[in-house]
């Protein structure tokens, strides 16, 4: 009987040591779901913040076609010195929507002569052959670009420099690819 006692003590140890190593793995689980869930629950906090900053882009983008127009009108203006009052609405107009436009986090993108061209913030439109001017330099700002928190959302329309041998070569490359 002492042997039937020590055999089920035995037994029921073996038991105990295996539930408690399940029980360690269930444990061990349960950590890592909850990092995993921990871990999710940043990334989607993130995602939402980041949605929430350019959720007006779309709107933006369009507000920047009307500041276009009011610059051109406002310049038209001037140069045809006509009605004062006009001219003055179109700039407290124009004030308005840059200061809306600022508070929503937008900037323009600074594109000044003689700055070397940026793929990530500009798009070229013409190529303008210059002697003694470096290659891939902005030439001309055709239309202005702009960030919104750092993000480009429109880029700057610009030409661009070319040296006269660099179109010379690319010219021959084009003739030689129509033979």
């Amino acid at each position: 009987m002492a042997e039937e006692s020590k055999e089920q003590t035995v037994d029921l140890q073996k038991l105990l040591e295996a539930e408690k190593k399940r029980s360690e793995d269930y444990l061990t689980r349960l950590k890592y779901l909850q990092a995993d869930f921990e871990n999710l629950k940043k990334r989607m906090d993130r995602q939402i913040e980041e949605v929430k900053s350019y959720c007006t882009e779309r709107l933006v983008v369009q507000l920047l076609d009307v500041q276009d127009e009011l610059e051109m009108a406002l310049k038209t203006a001037q140069q045809a010195d006509s009605a004062q009052p006009l001219i003055e609405g179109v700039q407290m107009t124009l004030k308005k929507l840059r200061k809306v436009l600022e508070q929503e986090g937008v900037c323009p993108i600074e594109c000044e002569s003689g700055k070397v061209f940026d793929p990530s913030c500009h798009q070229v439109i013409a190529t303008i052959e210059q002697d003694g001017v470096e290659e891939n330099v902005v030439v001309e700002e055709v239309r202005r670009g702009y960030r919104m928190k750092g993000k480009v959302i429109r880029p700057s329309i610009v030409k661009v420099s070319k040296s006269p041998k660099s179109l010379k070569s690319q010219k021959e490359a084009e003739e030689r690819e129509q033979h």
